[in-house]
This record gives C-alpha cells, structure tokens and sequence, in this order.
C-alpha cells in the first residue's frame, strides 16, 4: 500500500466515521471534513441489526455495543387496535445462531461515539461544507465554502441525502415526496420496563399508518418511529419540532398502550418529518471520487438499514482500497460490485415495506395477516417483516468476493 495514498472524506455522520474507523484500523492516511462545528447527531433510536453488527465487531467495537445497547427479546408485529400479534420473531437469545450476530437497539448520539472515539483531532477539519469536487491528473480536489481546498487520492461523499460530492459528480437529483411523514421521539425512563411498552422491536400497524417502538440506552428510553400518510408536504428534515398533542391526535382511536406512550414524549425530543425517496443510483464512482450511505443510496426507514448499510459501505471501501493497494479504479469498481446491487435491494424492499405495514382495506389486511401467520407455522424463527437476507450478510468477508 501506497504510504501516501489519501482519503478525503466529506461528511461526519455514521458512514463517515465508521469509513474514519475502518481507514485508520487498516493504516490508510484520511482526513474527514464536516459542515458542523462539532460531532453531533440528531438524538434518536437505531436499529443496529446483525449485518451492521457483524461489521462493527470487526471494528473492534463489540463490548461499546453491549455498554450502550439494548437487546431486544424479540420482533413483534401488532394490530394498532387490538394489540394482537401478527407475528414474533426471537432475537436475543437466537441471533446470533440465526444470523451470526446479535442484534441491538442502540441511540444514535451513541453509535456515533463509539465510532468516533479514536478519530485524531488532526484527522478532522470542523465548520467547512464541500462546495464543489474538481478532478485532474489523477487526483481530486474537495473545494470548500470558505475557500479551502484539499487534494487526495479518493475523495469519498458521505454527506448525506443532499450529498454535494453527488451533485458535483451527478448533478441534483429531486427526491420525491412519498406521501408519508414520520415523527421520531425519545421517552427518558426513571423506571424499566413500562408496564405497556415490551422488551421487544414492536411494529404496530394499522390502515395508512404504522408505529415502531424499542428500548435503547440500555432500557433508559423507548424510542418512538411512527409514519402516517398525508397530502400535505412536510420538510425534509429530521430538526422540525412536533408535540405530543400532534402525535396524539394522528394516531387517535389506536390501541392504549400507544397513547400512553405518546402521552410521556418531551417536545424537546419529538421530532417530524417528510419522507422522500430516491431511485437506485446506476453508477456511485466518477475518477477518483464515489459515495457512500445516503449519499449513494438514500432510503426509506421501513426496513431501520440506513445506518446499517452505511457502516457496511465504510467496510467494504475501507477493506477494498487496502486490497488493491490504492489503485482507485480497481477498489472503487469491487466496491461497487459489493454494494450496489445489495443497496439497491435494500431500498426498493423498504418502498415496498412501505406499503404492506398500511393496507388498509380488510382484504389486503387479512391477506397480510395470514401470510404472516403461516410463515410463523412453517418456521418459528421467520422474520416477518422478510428481512432475514439482509441480516445474514457478512461484510466482513468481502475480500473473498473481490
């Protein structure tokens, strides 16, 4: 490996750090760029599931994640007014045998700073946002808002879903409103468990509308996912400001367990948003510069992998630089040829996730339902949101694909 070769990468949030991570454990020269003044993350539950796990033991992170994480029994899929379950799917105590890892609640402010810890304060460059990414002999070249430049080898987007790097290489691509919008909240616990919130990944669903609840900081706090369909635009922004008072009267008529969860959200940390979707891109790389997390591949929450598919990004990048000793084209065509066809996977099943948790007309529902219950009966171990394909993906052998 080239001892000169250099990472530019643009972005500070999950998958740009964890491709800091993935750099430095292998020896890699980088230097990250982020628009904010420090590290911080937008404070809210993620699922980290096994995939995404096997990746960040590989990081070295295994006991950060039992420090900070939640170990859910169990995936629960409920009626939003009965509360009956459509299905369950053992996590805990059977993950790791299922999927080759465990499988963790985790929140966010968390993930983020065990991904970061050991990042050097030299490695970082705060309060500069990526204008423009120019390209010339062999080189790229990130220009900055306050006129800054910086040269390296690769030059990596991960600036998220208005990803600069992908406007300079692509130009602007206008995401689409899908009609839903998602509010995001996290309930602080002085006693745990709640009597009506289960140790479990619980996915209520109900007609137009769905409600995702789980513990994270270690059974501290339930966060709350819940998704409704709307005519009215709502701004692409996880900062917008909501009340319990707008959560409460959205999800009226649902089961009590749910509105008393609601009745506990803090204004300070319920947050709302519009969800917009992307296509799958047929291209991330152009020369020297490519994209990861969602700035490639921007998705829909409903199968909880957009942070998950960003650490498994930073991975294979990492493992597929060092393994063609930096020849760019070579590591950015494996890389690619990784990851792509997979994300794009990723993202269309979570368009259609989208759709199965809001049937909404009895037929549809009760069509759904039995199926459900029929993939239990065959086996007792079935996911029933259909993900076990994507849990069973193992980063971490990618250099035998390359």
């Amino acid at each position: 490996m080239n001892n000169k070769f250099r990472v530019a990468i643009i972005g500070g949030g999950i998958g740009g750090v964890a491709l800091a991570r993935s750099l430095q454990r292998l020896g890699v020269d980088y230097h990250l760029f982020e628009k904010a003044a420090t590290f911080s993350e937008v404070g809210a539950g993620v699922q980290m599931t096994p995939n995404a796990v096997k990746a960040l033991k590989a990081l070295g992170l295994k006991d950060d994640l039992y420090k900070i994480g939640f170990l859910p029994e169990a995936m629960v899929g409920r009626n939003w007014e009965t509360s009956e379950e459509l299905f369950r799917t053992p996590l805990k105590d059977s993950s790791q045998d299922a999927y080759g890892a465990e499988f963790f609640h985790v929140h966010r402010f968390d993930l983020h700073t065990i991904l970061s810890q050991d990042v050097p304060d030299d490695r970082v460059t705060f309060g500069v946002q990526c204008r423009d990414v120019k390209q010339e002999n062999g080189t790229s070249v990130a220009l900055f808002s306050d006129g800054t430049s910086f040269e390296a080898d690769l030059i990596v987007g991960a600036d998220g879903i208005h990803s600069a790097v992908r406007n300079s290489l692509w130009g602007e691509r206008k995401p689409k409103f899908t009609g839903h919008m998602c509010w995001r909240a996290l309930v602080p616990l002085e006693e745990h468990p709640l009597s009506f919130v289960g140790p479990d990944a619980s996915f209520w669903m109900g007609p137009d509308a769905h409600v995702v609840t789980y513990y994270v900081k270690g059974g501290k706090a339930v966060n709350i996912v819940a998704v409704i369909e709307t005519d009215e635009w709502v701004e692409e922004s996880w900062t917008l400001p909501s009340s319990k008072e707008e959560l409460l009267a959205a999800y009226s008529g649902w089961h009590a367990n749910i509105a008393e969860l609601f009745k506990l959200t803090d204004p300070f940390q319920t947050f709302k948003w519009g969800l917009f979707d992307h296509d799958p891109m047929e291209q991330w790389s152009v020369g020297n510069a490519t994209l990861l997390g969602d700035a490639a591949h921007p998705m829909l929450p409903f199968l909880s992998q957009g942070a998950a598919m960003a650490i498994e990004d930073s991975y294979v990048l990492a493992q597929a630089i060092m393994h063609f000793e930096g020849d760019v084209k070579h590591a950015l065509n494996a890389y690619e040829k990784e990851r792509r066809v997979r994300t794009s996977n990723v993202q269309l099943q979570a368009r259609e996730r989208g759709r199965t948790f809001h049937l909404s007309s009895p037929e549809e529902i009760r069509a759904r339902d039995l199926a459900y219950q029929k993939a239990q009966e065959e086996n007792s171990k079935a996911v029933g949101i259909r993900a076990e394909w994507i849990y069973e993906y193992d980063a971490t052998t990618c250099r035998e694909r390359f």
